[in-house]
């Protein structure tokens, strides 16, 4: 009983003892164990400290968050550009607030009826690794579908939203129209909705002239014949419900301006950035002499755009310009005309 209690005891001092001399344990002062996980991390703590130095001048080095970058504030060195916000897109201001914002996934979005809330089953019948299902799994599948799709529009309004959001989707995707005229067009279809503007009108329609109206407020507008052409409803349909909705809405729908047009037909065109400043100063001379009253601003750009790349030595023709701006060919030469008298009388002055 002594012999093996004298052992253990012998046993433990010798654990202790050789602990000790590792420096991972022991009872002095100043000691603690330290596992590898964490001899890692002060490692890597260690060589961010020792990066955030500047490598040109050695000075101190600040993480500007609103533009994305690592600057030296000594010298001026970008070091780092277009860094990854890990936070979230929203702002809170209080408890209260962040509690209600925040989640888990990806953000909200008004593009989709359920503001992307629900879950989307894959119409591909694999599993995670890119495997065929069995027919049994297949079929499972598809009732699963089924159902999911009966939960997500349970009732017309619904129905009514996921099908106008798709329109507006599809048609801002034929337009080239960025991601906010797609939400600034989903935000208007649903006060549409909600304050009862679509009976006797068609739901094409009405999304047609959301996507017109968001086009026009975010500054990147489309003229009517080009959002005809990839609506369902014809021309004269969609300035009608425009005119309506804008009028019920209180949209603050600004006239178009013809410079917002330039650039793309100049873009299309292959024109030059010296054609598009010549462009935009010859419509700037027909606003001071209101050769722009009452005149279309798809014509003015386009004839500004022809007669731009004429007097920058260009070659285009009036054939090519009307194919892009969709516009006559007599439209850009009377308007053509009219601008390079502005020109000269401005020039005369």
């Amino acid at each position: 009983m002594s012999e093996k209690s004298t052992y253990t005891r012998v046993n433990a001092r010798t654990r202790d003892e050789s602990r000790t001399n590792d420096g991972r344990s022991g009872s002095s002062a100043g000691q603690r164990w330290v596992r590898p996980d964490e001899e890692e991390t002060e490692t890597e703590s260690e060589t961010a400290d020792e990066e955030l130095a500047c490598p040109e001048c050695g000075g101190n080095v600040v993480v500007d968050d609103e533009h994305g970058e690592t600057v030296c504030d000594d010298c001026g060195l970008v070091i780092t550009e277009d860094s990854v916000d890990r936070g979230p897109e929203w702002r809170a201001f209080d408890a209260k607030e962040k509690d209600q914002k925040s989640r888990v996934g990806a953000p909200t979005t008004n593009t989709m009826h359920d503001k992307g809330l629900s879950t989307n089953i894959d119409w591909r019948d694999r599993d995670a690794y890119g495997n065929s299902l069995s027919s049994n799994q297949r079929q499972k599948m598809q009732r699963l579908r089924k159902w999911n799709e009966r939960f997500r529009t349970r009732d017309s309004k619904e129905r009514n939203l996921k099908q106008a959001l798709g329109e507006i989707d599809r048609m801002a995707s034929a337009l080239g129209l960025p991601e906010n005229v797609r939400e600034t067009a989903s935000v208007i279809y649903r006060r549409a909705l909600d304050e009862d503007l679509l009976p006797g009108r068609s739901i094409e329609g009405v999304a047609t002239s959301c996507v017109y109206a968001a086009a026009r407020m975010a500054g990147v507008p489309r003229s009517l014949d080009e959002i005809s052409e990839v609506s369902r409803v014809p021309k004269s349909e969609v300035a009608r419900t425009y005119r309506y909705i804008a009028r019920e809405l209180s949209l603050e729908v600004k006239p178009a301006d013809p410079e917002q047009y330039v650039p793309r037909f100049a873009s299309e065109l292959g024109l030059s950035d010296e054609a598009k400043l010549r462009a935009r100063q010859l419509l700037k001379n027909a606003k001071e002499k209101g050769v722009h009253s009452g005149k279309s601003p798809v014509g003015l750009a386009a004839a500004a755009v022809y007669a731009a790349a004429l007097l920058t030595n260009e070659k285009t023709t009036q054939a090519a310009v009307s194919d892009v701006a969709d516009i006559s060919e007599v439209t850009i030469r009377n308007r053509y005309h009219e601008l390079l008298e502005a020109e000269e009388s401005i020039g005369l002055a």
